[in-house]
């Protein structure tokens, strides 16, 4: 057991500083203060091949795993980016993996070449209004119509449906009533006919320049071959990209913890009061150096998730693990870059404000943390379900 970044890591990060260096802080800030899709960013990052760095190599991507997509996200945030320069491109890293493990070989090269090369967007439907993390209650219908599905319903808090032109859908073809166990939820991934769609922005705390948003659909003609494997086994599928979701997630949330924290650092030996730096004063370093230690112990747990991962081992202890920790210290540390700054941590012109405002993000999606703790508390503790 060692703990030395191979050589290819330290590649990947050193490469992907490079791309990001154009975009820095001061970027960042007219994306926030004035919205719109970064989409220089996007592109840069699609020309250069990232967007495909955990793809398998025959479709255009790098066959990497976790552990490298992981590496890449953090890099991103920390640069300064946060979570909105990660959440750009968030989608491609993990959200088609159910097409990866159980699309068909034509569905595969039809669909992935395309989004690698950053030509494609694409959004991912799940959530609803009225059953939030109850997957298994969701209600828009998918209902079967010769060679195709018709499908009627709304979602919300769906990311990037402004500029996406696909859609990974998670709809039910078989009632509620019907269902047995996780059985009557099918997957699709098909474009996203605004005639039939219609998507509003959600104006919100943080991350203005990736939107979320609420999606009407209102008979989507969806045809056969745009399902993904078998009806009525959506949510089986959809389960195998919830485990590296949550440590891409994880490992945005150090970097961007770490961001705000080598901002604080910075203010606080540059900034002197009374003569003297306040980053002398011991109520000044204490939560510096707690916010430190935390990040360090959130990001083994990081790589320790995504190692289990890429080695084909369970892992979901540890992926959950890894976002609750994460998020945890991430929102510490931002907290305590904006106490370091006083006042000026108020000001947008600090960017710490809003590395906090995004702070927020990894510690409600896409699992809560008390859903987590009931996860470990079941699964890795023996004790009973709380419901």
């Amino acid at each position: 057991m060692h703990f030395a970044s191979p050589p290819e890591h330290e590649q990947i990060r050193e490469a992907v500083q490079r791309l990001c260096k154009p975009f820095d802080a001061d970027y960042w800030l007219k994306k926030d203060r004035e919205g719109g899709f970064p989409d220089d960013f996007h592109r840069a990052l699609a020309e250069s091949g990232w967007l495909g760095i955990a793809m398998p190599e025959a479709y255009g991507g790098a066959g990497l795993g976790i552990s490298e997509a992981a590496l890449m996200m953090h890099t991103i945030a920390e640069t300064g980016a946060g979570l909105s320069g990660a959440s750009a491109v968030h989608m491609n890293i993990f959200g088609l993996h159910p097409v990866v493990v159980f699309g068909t070989e034509e569905q595969k090269r039809r669909w992935l070449p395309p989004l690698i090369q950053g030509k494609d967007r694409a959004c991912f439907g799940v959530t609803e209004p009225n059953t939030g993390l109850n997957t298994l209650k969701l209600k828009t219908r998918a209902l079967r119509d010769g060679d195709d599905y018709i499908v009627h319903g709304q979602k919300i808090w769906i990311s990037t449906a402004q500029v996406a032109n696909k859609i990974l859908l998670l709809a039910r073809t078989t009632p509620v009533e019907e269902s047995r166990g996780t059985q009557g939820l099918t997957l699709f991934y098909t474009d996203l006919d605004r005639s039939a769609v219609e998507v509003r922005e959600i104006e919100k705390l943080g991350r203005h320049c990736v939107d979320s948003n609420q999606v009407f659909i209102d008979g989507l003609r969806i045809p056969a071959e745009d399902r993904i494997g078998e009806e009525g086994k959506g949510f089986e599928y959809i389960l195998h990209g919830l485990n590296p979701e949550r440590i891409l997630i994880a490992s945005e949330a150090v970097g961007l913890g770490r961001a705000a924290l080598q901002r604080a650092t910075r203010y606080a030996t540059e900034r002197e009061v009374f003569g003297r730096p306040i980053g002398q004063n011991q109520g000044i370093q204490h939560p510096l150096a707690t916010s430190w230690m935390e990040l360090e112990a959130a990001h083994l747990m990081v790589q320790k998730a995504a190692w289990l991962y890429d080695q084909g081992l369970p892992c979901g202890a540890e992926a959950n693990s890894a976002k609750y920790l994460a998020a945890e210290a991430c929102y510490r540390a931002c907290e305590n870059a904006i106490f370091t700054h006083g006042g000026m941590g108020y000001a947008k012109e600090y960017h710490v404000e809003r590395y906090l405002r995004e702070s927020w993000i990894p510690r409600l999606a896409p699992v809560s943390p008390q859903l987590i703790l009931c996860f470990i508390a079941e699964k890795v503790l023996g004790l009973p379900k709380s419901y």
